[in-house]
């Protein structure tokens, strides 16, 4: 795999990272971290995204850790952050892994330009130096060190909680940063659960993020039995806590897809994801639609909801014969076929 723009700009920095036990984190999609570990004396990932865990677990050199927080014991002793797409997620990023590893961590910050890398000179203001230097190919990167008010860190500080109204049904949703639909209810969303039919036997909620879809689900349909998978720890734990806040019982496991998927499912339902960083990126919501009639039972239904301009449908229709279009809007389209 050739490197990512950000890992161009850090391999032109190597010096910055010998003799550092050096814990590498955020919008990570290359294998540079094996590079990396040619010049460190030790190299780890923390990563949110279970994918990127499963590439990096048969590593046995690089130490990889995967969930919504570090908490195993680690001796790096300076941070390589690629900079999230979100803000929100640096932030809380940053804070976790500067109170889990202390002061007089060194910290690298590498990220495109566009994605606002440079709010970390701000973010970074109260804990110690933090300088640029390096830019090139629309990225920037930065050192800096944390010498003064080490943060501390709560998970559940991070939670945002907001409601949302659906038909009589009012669901308490908790999300941490870097969720999809952080802090409001999908339009694309709404216009789905409006579509659903009746769902009975085993429903497989895709790309659960916050929680929001299988949790109205579950409560229009309590005999369901619900899986909610997610790419992302950030958002398994947040549908896990949108469950919990709404006495609703579902399993929520991370998955690649299929990879983690027990079940023969009556119902797949998703609002798909499709971006990946900053970039626009199809590749799991393709597998999801070209291996759904693997994973249904007889007479099993796919629905899922995506902006029109999307081409999913030829996909739907070579994958199932058919594709239906339930309801529209003029924004979202909503699709199914049926096993």
């Amino acid at each position: 795999m050739s490197y990512s723009a950000p890992s161009q700009i850090t391999q032109r920095q190597l010096a910055y990272f010998e003799g550092k036990h050096v814990l590498i984190a955020g919008e990570l999609i290359d294998d540079f971290p094996l590079e990396l570990d040619k010049h460190c004396a030790s190299t780890s990932i923390f990563t949110t995204n279970y994918a990127y865990y499963q590439q990096f677990s048969e590593h046995h050199s690089i130490k990889c850790y995967f969930g919504a927080e570090l908490v195993e014991e680690t001796n790096a002793d300076m941070i390589l952050l690629y900079w999230p797409k979100a803000k929100a997620e640096a932030e809380y990023l940053l804070t976790m892994l500067l109170a889990k590893l202390g002061k007089d961590t060194e910290i690298v910050v590498v990220g495109e330009n566009r994605s606002g890398v440079k709010s970390i000179e701000k973010m970074f203001a109260d804990l110690g130096p933090m300088n640029k230097f390096d830019s090139a190919r629309r990225c920037s990167f930065y050192w800096g060190q944390c010498t003064e008010n080490v943060p501390t860190f709560t998970l559940q500080d991070w939670f945002k909680e907001y409601q949302v109204q659906f038909e009589n049904h009012t669901i308490e949703v908790r999300s941490l940063p870097g969720v999809f639909s952080h802090g409001e209810f999908d339009k694309g969303s709404e216009l789905l659960l409006q579509t659903l039919p009746n769902l009975r036997g085993h429903v497989l909620d895709f790309g659960c993020g916050a929680g929001v879809l299988g949790s109205v689900m579950k409560t229009l349909n309590p005999k369901i039995h619900l899986d909610m998978v997610d790419i992302s720890a950030l958002a398994i734990a947040s549908s896990i806590e949108t469950l919990k806040a709404n006495d609703l019982e579902g399993h929520v496991f991370a998955s690649d897809v299929y990879s983690n998927t027990k079940e023969n499912y009556q119902f797949i339902v998703s609002n798909p994801p499709f971006h990946a960083g900053l970039k626009t990126h199809y590749s799991s919501t393709e597998e999801l639609l070209e291996k759904a009639p693997q994973n249904l039972t007889h007479q099993g239904q796919l629905i899922l909801v995506a902006n029109s301009f999307l081409q999913y449908p030829p996909i739907i229709e070579k994958a199932f014969g058919h594709c239906e279009t339930l309801a529209k809007n003029n924004k979202f389209k909503i699709y199914s076929a049926q096993k």
